[in-house]
């Protein structure tokens, strides 16, 4: 921008998730993996989650991320703005969720793994701020 005039946005995305996002290969978000791994569980059986599933994450659906980013785009501000949830959730309770809708009967079963930052959630205050949104 300030070298050659150029109108600029920037967006730092947190934790998107829909319907065209990976659901297997390892590089999925967790709310993709915990619905693939209810899915394929046998009612009874149990749901492996790694860590003790008391880490927080926040989510933000893909419609809501395009919403968020259309009013960056149309707004006049230039300096960069987090695109997330501010609502976090326990990697235990997003599970439990999942099981709720399936209807089946899942356990969840924490087993040693990498578990990342203990929560972590967008701070939107300079979003709203600058987009009043």
């Amino acid at each position: 921008m300030r070298n050659y005039g150029l109108q600029v946005r920037i967006a730092r995305y947190h934790n998107i998730f829909g319907p065209e996002g990976t659901w297997v290969g390892g590089k999925e978000k967790a709310p993709a993996a915990i619905c693939r791994k209810v899915a394929e569980a046998q009612d009874g059986g149990s749901l492996e989650v790694w860590g003790d599933g008391h880490q927080t994450r926040s989510f933000l659906y893909v419609d809501e991320c395009i919403e968020a980013t259309r009013r960056l785009v149309d707004s006049d501000f230039c300096g960069p703005v987090n695109i997330g949830s501010e609502e976090m959730i326990s990697i235990n309770n997003l599970a439990k969720m999942v099981i709720n809708f399936s209807e089946k009967y899942v356990t969840i079963e924490n087993i040693p793994g990498p578990e990342g930052v203990r929560g972590r959630n967008s701070d939107n205050n300079l979003y709203r701020e600058k987009i009043n949104w």
